[in-house]
């Protein structure tokens, strides 16, 4: 297999041998992401020169006899709304063309100290509002395994880069299924930690009490050692959770028997794709071979997850996105008559359609007289719904379903209907008003495309769906699967 193939701990394994060096893996990146970037079109920036000189230092070190970390020289992509000083961070919007921001996400900051190499900033939904990577103000992201369907969204460059070789780890956010969905339409590996697990500070935000920043990988091998790196407490994070995470490696064991296993009839109902439930109910009996108990179970209020998701989300989107007025940073309007103009046509011309859609939808149920009708009754259902978890949590070690109801859709099928698009993220909305942990992994393929199973933990036990996504990746090649592009 080609460098950019491997995965990363595959590649440490080489680095410590001295098979390879920092520099020849990073080279090797970017001759893919120069062989099939016109292809796939993950990345908004590349940062060659900075990805160099990182390799270089990694290289220095093991000239030098010097032990190296899990992750040191492995090359990184990073979702571009993830803070870089520096470098664009663009939002994938026109409103953020040119800003380049004058400090560090916490989460990357983490990856730089653990020596990553930084190759590039990946194309997203515009202020990751979207399904399929559409919304971008820049250009359309591509599936690898077909390159006229979308990747999924908003983390849709975050997740192609990874599956066709254009990077070996990556980080996106996940908002209401954002990394999890795109890992599962690229069949890579996804993971929404825990709300709280992972700082947000130098996120930017579309959804403050759902955002959430996670790892792409090849593997779920790679998934423990990113949660590694960048789980902990951040001061400048008001909601970073202050707690002790473990070795997250140590869940990297291929046992699951006794594990209780939690199915939700509402995942596996109408609306769900009848191949892509065969995939699922495969895997539900692998996993009864290996050992687990498997069961079925019920969340009740799932049915109204979707219309309480896009009441609160929108609502906090309006919030966040106040501050884009064309006065302190991001595009200003040339051609205003006075101050307040400017502020409307600032607005009007640097955001999207979708962006602006959703802004709209937030501040009408914000304002008088539909505060109480419309964003009061969502967070009263969005407790609804974590009490649905807990007491499913209770009974069960985690839940299964799939990650979305269909395989990826074709670029421009569901773009004109935003009620069909919004639908794609059905399965994986719920956990983010729960603020819960899950992962997708590969468990599949219909008609050449890659089907994600999904598993949703308890809060702050991501070690558990580690042992049961190894457990079942260590028994099945799907993960082994690469696009031909």
């Amino acid at each position: 297999m080609e460098l950019y193939q491997l995965t990363a701990h595959r590649l440490h394994a080489m680095l410590v041998k001295k098979e390879v060096s920092a520099a020849e893996i990073t080279k090797a990146v970017f001759q893919r992401i120069d062989q099939v970037e016109d292809k796939v079109k993950s990345y908004i920036t590349l940062t060659r020169e900075q990805a160099e000189t990182q390799a270089a230092e990694v290289d220095k070190k093991l000239a030098a006899g010097e032990a190296i970390g899990p992750l040191e020289g492995i090359p990184l992509a990073l979702k571009d709304n993830l803070c870089t000083e520096g470098i664009l961070t663009t939002c994938a919007s026109k409103m953020l063309e040119n800003f380049v921001p004058p400090y560090t996400a916490t989460a990357v900051q983490k990856l730089y100290d653990a020596n990553l190499v930084l190759v590039g900033k990946t194309n997203m939904d515009e202020f990751a509002m979207g399904s399929s990577t559409e919304t971008s103000n820049f250009h359309l992201t591509h599936n690898p395994w077909d390159i006229e369907r979308v990747p999924g969204g908003s983390s849709g460059g975050s997740a192609s880069a990874v599956a066709a070789g254009q990077a070996i780890v990556s980080l996106g956010t996940d908002t209401g299924g954002s990394i999890r969905q795109p890992a599962a339409y690229c069949g890579v590996v996804g993971m929404k930690p825990t709300y709280g697990a992972v700082s947000r500070y130098g996120a930017v935000p579309f959804a403050s009490s759902l955002d959430q920043i996670g790892p792409i990988t090849k593997d779920v091998t790679d998934m423990a050692y990113m949660l590694n790196a960048i789980c902990g407490h951040d001061p400048l994070d008001s909601t970073s959770a202050n707690l002790q995470h473990p070795d997250f490696t140590k869940y990297l064991v291929n046992d699951i028997k006794g594990l209780k296993i939690g199915v939700p009839k509402e995942y596996l109902a109408e609306g769900i794709d009848a191949q892509v439930k065969n995939c699922i109910k495969e895997a539900i009996t692998k996993l009864t071979e290996l050992g687990a108990h498997v069961e079925e179970t019920s969340l009740p209020h799932t049915d109204y997850a979707m219309p309480t998701y896009y009441l609160l989300a929108t609502a906090e989107a309006s919030s966040n996105l106040a501050r884009y007025d064309g006065v302190s940073y991001g595009f200003r309007a040339a051609d205003a008559e006075d101050v307040v103009d400017m502020f409307k046509r600032s607005r009007s011309q640097g955001f999207g359609d979708e962006v602006k859609l959703r802004i709209m939808l937030g501040t009408y149920s914000l304002s008088a007289g539909y505060y109480d009708a419309y964003y009061l009754k969502a967070l009263k259902v969005r407790t609804l719904i974590k009490q649905d978890f807990d007491q499913a949590l209770e009974k069960f070690d985690l839940l299964l379903g799939p990650t979305s109801p269909s395989t990826a859709f074709k670029i421009g099928e569901l773009i004109h209907d935003p009620i069909q698009m919004y639908l794609q993220d059905i399965c994986t909305i719920p956990v983010n008003l729960a603020g819960l942990p899950a992962i997708s992994l590969p468990c599949g393929l219909v008609n050449n495309l890659p089907v994600g199973l999904q598993l949703i933990g308890k809060a702050f036990d991501e070690g558990t769906l580690l042992r049961v996504a190894y457990t079942f990746e260590q028994n099945t090649e799907y993960h082994r699967l690469r696009p031909e592009l």
